[in-house]
């Protein structure tokens, strides 16, 4: 579904590449979560994915893009917005409405979606959010989260092939974190969906992606399956990248000899390994 090959890119006004020779194969219906220290190059990857660059952020762009089999450079963003559904990481420069239900039908009718498809979308989307009770709410009585659940809602009800999303927990406390990858998650599931997200909470990408690629200073670090990746924890601190607690005890207790099984995506992996270790 993705094909990034060999791409390095510098912003017009910065003096160094931002990403460095970077290759990536996502598949279709794969779930991938993109993580590494500020700087690394995460969102820049995002933006070669849903065509903001080089069409919005001109510079020196080597390599090539295709999604969908769409070269990102040689397609017009309102066609590759027609399989990329993109969620930037300041909802409020995103959002065009005042009502929620407004949010989710201008994007909707930008793309002449059939009039008797309308209400099922936007009821789909909201449920899928499970924000179906603030479909009349103004948008500016919202707190930052429930936006962030209506920034989403108003992508999926376009029903793309790709969803980007950068940091799309970024406003939430780690309960409503957990829900929104659990609905992006089962969104995926059903309706065969790709979804990239740049996440820092390293233990939500663990537990719902099927891959995680680190970023460092603009290079692909990782690219694994997250217990492939958990193993490194050590390495993984060492390029700004905080292993879940959880994991790191359990990497130690293998590194002493006392466990010997895989490696620990979610605490309660690690919590059912703990108790065979102590029994």
């Amino acid at each position: 579904m993705i094909q990034v090959e060999r791409v390095t890119f510098r912003y017009r006004e910065g003096t160094e590449p931002i990403l460095r020779d970077v290759s990536l194969r996502i598949p279709a219906g794969s779930f991938v979560g993109v993580t590494g220290a500020a700087g690394s190059g995460k969102s820049t990857l995002t933006y070669l994915m849903n065509g903001i660059v080089p069409h919005c952020y001109p510079g020196d762009f080597y390599g090539t893009v295709r999604v969908a089999g769409l070269d990102t450079c040689d397609t017009a963003l309102t066609d590759l917005a027609r399989v990329v559904g993109s969620v930037c990481q300041d909802i409020d420069s995103q959002m065009v409405a005042a009502v929620v239900e407004d949010e989710l039908l201008f994007g909707l009718e930008s793309f002449a979606v059939p009039h008797d498809q309308v209400e099922g979308r936007i009821e789909g989307a909201l449920a899928d959010m499970g924000i179906a009770d603030l479909r009349h709410r103004a948008i500016a009585s919202l707190s930052g989260g429930q936006r962030q659940k209506v920034a989403i809602a108003a992508i999926l009800a376009l029903r793309p092939r790709v969803l980007v999303l950068d940091e799309p927990t970024a406003e939430l406390d780690p309960a409503s974190s957990r829900t929104v990858f659990q609905l992006l998650a089962g969104y995926a599931r059903r309706h065969g969906a790709t979804v990239v997200a740049v996440e820092q909470k390293i233990a939500l990408l663990a537990e719902f992606a099927d891959r995680i690629v680190v970023m460092e200073e603009g290079r692909v670090h990782f690219d694994d399956e997250p217990a492939a990746v958990l193993a490194h924890a050590d390495e993984l601190l060492s390029v700004g990248v905080n292993c879940p607690r959880s994991c790191t005890v359990m990497n130690r207790l293998r590194q002493r000899g006392a466990y010997e099984g895989p490696t620990c995506r979610t605490p309660e992996q690690a919590a059912s390994a703990l108790r065979e270790v102590l029994s």
